[in-house]
């Protein structure tokens, strides 16, 4: 075949395009397991993180969220458990925050500390820019909130990106989601001088409004759906089938 040809260009092209594209193929499928490897452990690591848990060099992540996360299952809004065939630590909450409060599935993560069971549970919503989420651990009193962790996709570094910081996420320790009529009210995050005379409430970021306000959506769509599991907890009993 003449080399200089129109059609030897086009096969050697389409070709070589063929090869590559398996050689890809292949690396990707071996590194694959690695991959999904490191989103679960980042994910354990942002569940331990709002249980305050913050692995030392040389822990394994893994291995702190076997010995830390003793139980985990999904409620529904009557905080009931629900047999499903999901595990709860593959719940895709993003999907789920966007559904009636009765259609969700409400993953609930159990952390066994020398100072008592917590329960964590995950929250997501939108920042200015893009999504957030995070986890926030509660006492099991079902109310007063232990730890808590955010993250973002793409809020403004120095402002809106301060949520992952622990200067903001500790002001949420010990904040009670019930007011003191037995009523949930989240947790509302404002500015300097704009404190609320009751509730539980929070500073927001400095020149990150938007993202602070998500943050406030984010905490009472995600968790006023656990109402029922909370006042189960608030009574001494945990979710029953």
């Amino acid at each position: 075949m003449n080399r200089q040809s129109n059609l030897y260009t086009v096969i050697y092209s389409v070709v070589l395009v063929l090869i590559v594209g398996v050689v890809l193929s292949v690396v990707y499928q071996a590194l694959r397991p690695k991959q999904e490897e490191n989103i679960s452990n980042d994910t354990k690591r942002q569940i331990l993180a709002a249980a305050l848990i913050i692995p030392e060099n040389g822990q394994s992540v893994s291995d702190l969220y076997a010995k830390y996360i003793t139980d985990s299952f999904i409620v529904n809004e009557e905080g009931q458990k629900v047999d499903s065939n999901v595990d709860p630590f593959d719940v895709n909450v993003s999907l789920e925050v966007k559904k009636p409060a009765n259609e969700r599935l409400l993953p609930v993560f159990v952390c066994n500390l020398d100072n008592g069971v917590k329960y964590i549970i995950p929250v997501y919503g939108a920042g200015l820019w893009g999504p957030i989420w995070g986890y926030i651990a509660f006492d099991n009193n079902g109310d007063t909130i232990y730890g808590a962790y955010f993250a973002h996709q793409g809020e403004t570094p120095g402002l809106g990106a301060e949520i992952e910081k622990p200067a903001f996420s500790s002001q949420f320790q010990g904040k009670d989601i019930f007011n003191e009529q037995g009523d949930f009210q989240s947790v509302l995050v404002v500015k300097n001088g704009q404190e609320p005379a009751s509730g539980a409430w929070v500073h927001a970021i400095s020149g990150g409004t938007i993202t602070s306000q998500g943050v406030q959506r984010m905490l009472s769509n995600s968790l006023e759906p656990y109402t029922a599991f909370f006042k189960n907890l608030k009574q001494g009993k945990e979710a029953q089938k």
